[in-house]
């Protein structure tokens, strides 16, 4: 009963930022708590606290909840940050404590994938997408309410293999991100308007240490879309085709997919 009155009380106290307030962060989510105004917010959440070890497969709810505050109090931090040296700090705070949850959980993947149990040969392409969603999950859940990260998690995986499963079955998603307008042509993508603060953070995820998108995925998009800042020449579908050994179509599928990944983790 204490547990869920002060469930409800740290609900009360929790807002989400405004759409300047994204802009600010760099287009990141994060959840704002009351306590973040405090004197002592910093010792709480600020770098200097330490993530309390643990045992086992999945990290404790309660370590979970611990990092999920640091995480959006660093957001919090990034959006009033005036200077590049303090933003890049609280950003990397950030980016710290999101992937410290995602490694600590991503046993739920696999549990979810089992548990829906997909044919063989969607296997990896539904656990790849689950990885997509896992990340999202961490962003948009508040530890200041009674909800374990966990039962949240799991409920957005199994909901997102649910449309997965329809998409495969032949159902097709209208959402669009500005790169999705190249997805069928050979246009030159240098041409393009510049890309929205969103797109930015496409750079996280063209990183060698990125698993969200393949190798391939990875190099199709860069000669494409001259994602490298190397002001090469951009390949036209037939071009990076000859480049990787693969067909005009079959660029056009991977294009496609690395696209598809990109479009759901960065909405």
């Amino acid at each position: 009963m204490v547990q869920q009155v002060t469930s409800k009380i740290d609900q009360q106290v929790t807002s989400k930022p405004t759409p300047r307030q994204r802009e600010l962060a760099e287009g990141i989510y994060f959840v704002i708590h009351a306590s973040f105004s405090k004197s002592n917010a910093n010792r709480i959440y600020g770098p200097a606290a330490l993530v309390p070890a643990y045992t086992g497969d999945y990290m404790p709810d309660e370590i979970t909840r611990d990092c999920s505050r640091r995480m959006h109090y660093a957001a919090w931090r990034l959006s009033r940050a005036k200077d590049d040296v303090t933003r890049t700090a609280w950003k990397k705070l950030y980016k710290q404590m999101r992937d410290l949850i995602v490694l600590g959980n991503r046993k739920l993947i696999f549990r979810a994938v089992r548990r829906w149990m997909p044919p063989a040969n969607q296997v990896d392409d539904m656990t790849s997408d689950c990885h997509i969603v896992l990340i999202q999950s961490v962003a948009a859940f508040n530890p200041w309410i009674g909800i374990r990260f966990s039962t949240y998690a799991f409920t957005c995986l199994m909901r997102a293999l649910s449309r997965l499963s329809q998409k495969i079955q032949g159902d097709k998603l209208s959402r669009s991100v500005p790169l999705e307008s190249l997805a069928d042509t050979d246009m030159d993508p240098c041409k393009m308007d510049p890309p929205s603060a969103y797109s930015i953070r496409l750079d996280e995820f063209l990183g060698v240490s990125s698993t969200i998108l393949s190798p391939r995925e990875k190099l199709v998009l860069i000669r494409r879309f001259c994602l490298d800042n190397k002001n090469h020449i951009p390949g036209t579908l037939e071009q990076v085709g000859k480049l990787l050994g693969l067909s005009k179509e079959r660029v056009r599928q991977v294009q496609h997919r690395a696209l598809s990944k990109l479009r759901a983790v960065l909405a």
